[in-house]
């Protein structure tokens, strides 16, 4: 029988098991996990710190999940190498597991920049774990005041988190806008302005220079007092392990639509890869929940001998922030490149999608989600818009815009 490996035990550790599990039932899966934690959904930790969910209902697996498929977990221990050629991995408390196949899903860390003083900040912490959310929670107090550095979806989630549970929020970030890797100049004001009326503050088009203990030094000047510092600046795919033996790494780990990487039996999945993106044209990392789940999935089982591709991978978000509720896919496009943008807005919610070489390429929605994810099938499936009621999905999400042998295909006899 084989012995497989797998490095990281998040959902794409989860996902591969289940795709070992659909084709082997028989060998041993060996999970090596650097938390204390069994699989849980890291999007939520943001629900816990604000008390909107609890430790049983953050798991992404039943507590028998491991058990049940046969699973030794290697809890609060590190790989530290590869060993490629005797097919081996080196673990930091000084033990090897052999692997048949193995996989990496080592997922990402979170960036720091080297702040100047951020060494004379006693209470500095990131966002990225259930143990991070731990020590958050044990040092925040009814009159902390909280600064984050970054406006991303790691920044206002833990923003979120906090909201009602300490005395202000600031959040910074270099760039003109939040959440500017998914939203742009229309839609950014929108859940701003929806922020700040919940008693949040932003400082936007500035950086820190440097920390002087619970000072941060902004470039403009400005300084701003602060108890508690969250570093929200970005995350990294963690990439050591396979680029110290040779394998091909960029952002992320290369792998192809089967989920292998350049070396033999070596799959990889989730955060830590970089993939092709189908709206984009090209290879990007593509740090997603749903696309991590299906790249685990997918590497699980090939390792077991099966076959599967995963090649129409796009980037998706669906958030909520204290009630608002944003979902976006897809590439951007705009008149300089050829494309052609449909925007629908008002004060409180906009659609706008992006459409090129008669394909849509990309959307934002604000507030008006519903259905979505019919919008992002005609990402996905690279469905011809004047196959479609366009002008109606435009309006909405409506299945009505299929033809009826469209419909039976996608959606059976429900509608």
């Amino acid at each position: 029988m084989k012995q497989y490996v797998i490095i990281g035990n998040g959902i794409a550790a989860a996902g591969c098991i289940e795709g070992i599990r659909s084709i082997d039932t028989e060998s041993h899966i060996v999970v090596v996990s650097k938390e204390s934690q069994p699989v849980y959904c890291r999007p939520l930790i943001s629900y816990y710190l604000e008390g909107k969910t609890t430790l049983d209902k953050i798991g992404y697996r039943p507590d028998d999940f491991y058990q049940k498929n046969g699973c030794e977990v290697l809890y609060h221990e590190t790989a530290i190498q590869i060993d490629h050629e005797n097919k081996a991995v080196v673990l930091s408390k000084g033990s090897t597991v052999p692997f048949s196949e193995l996989c990496i899903a080592t997922g990402s860390s979170p960036f720091v920049p080297p702040f100047d003083g951020l060494d004379s900040v006693k209470n500095h912490f990131s966002f990225i774990t259930l143990e991070d959310a731990f020590a958050l929670e044990k040092a925040i107090s009814p009159d902390s005041r909280v600064l984050i550095i970054g406006a991303g979806l790691i920044g206002l989630k833990c923003a979120e988190g906090l909201h009602d549970r300490v005395k202000s929020i600031m959040v910074c970030d270099l760039a003109d806008k939040i959440l500017s890797s998914i939203l742009d100049q229309d839609t950014a004001p929108m859940v701003q302005k929806f922020l700040e009326m919940h008693g949040i503050d932003f400082c936007l088009s500035d950086s820190v220079v440097r920390f002087d203990g619970n000072k941060a030094i902004m470039k403009s000047g400005k300084v701003i007092d602060f108890d508690i510092l969250v570093t929200a600046v970005g995350v990294r795919a963690n990439t050591a392990l396979i680029a110290e033996i040779g394998g091909t790494v960029n952002r992320g780990i290369v792998v192809n639509s089967e989920m292998r990487t350049s070396l033999d039996n070596v799959y990889a999945a989730g955060d830590c890869t970089e993939g092709f993106d189908l709206s984009f044209g090209d290879n990007r990392v593509l740090a997603l929940l749903p696309n991590a789940y299906i790249q685990g999935f997918t590497a699980g089982i090939n390792m077991a001998g099966g076959t599967k591709s995963f090649d129409n991978a796009i980037p998706m978000n669906s958030i909520g922030i204290l009630g608002l509720h944003v979902m976006t896919a897809g590439s951007y496009t705009s008149e300089k490149d050829g494309g052609t943008v449909y925007m629908q807005k008002d004060d409180t919610s906009c659609k706008k999608f992006f459409v090129r070489d008669g394909l849509l390429k990309g959307y934002i929605l604000v507030d008006k989600v519903e259905r979505g994810g019919i919008y992002t099938s005609l990402i996905r499936e690279q469905t011809p818009l004047e196959t479609v009621d366009f002008d109606l999905l435009k309006e909405n999400a409506s299945f009505m815009a299929f033809s009826s042998e469209s419909r039976r295909k996608k959606f059976g006899d429900v509608v």
